[in-house]
């Protein structure tokens, strides 16, 4: 017994969520892009009857935690869905796949 106590501690990691990240970012749009080495997601905020939107965050995941979000976030999805019901997706046909129209203009470069 204290030592499947000692392996749980071994094996867990603390988390600090600085006190200026806790209040989070809303974000109503997400562009994902790729290359082979790594996943980009740009959050974007988008205001109706604005046709400029700016990216608010930018995360950058290797192709293995690509995909462990994936299926972190199908198992998170399922779970509310599980005690919620099914969430809709409304207008953009299968999957609500539906962007506006937009160009990306990068303002600095790597």
């Amino acid at each position: 017994m204290a030592e499947e106590k000692k392996e749980q501690k071994k094996n867990q990691i603390n988390i600090e969520l600085p006190e200026d990240m806790a209040d989070g970012v809303y974000a109503n749009l997400a562009i994902i892009s790729h290359s082979h080495s790594e996943f980009v997601i740009d959050f974007i905020r988008m205001l109706p009857n604005v046709p400029k939107a700016k990216v608010k965050s930018r995360v950058i995941v290797t192709p293995e935690h690509a995909k462990r979000f994936l299926n972190a976030l199908a198992d998170n999805i399922s779970k509310y869905e599980g005690q919620h019901g099914t969430i809709e997706v409304k207008g953009g046909g299968s999957g609500g796949n539906q962007f506006p129209p937009m160009s990306f203009t990068p303002t600095a470069q790597a």
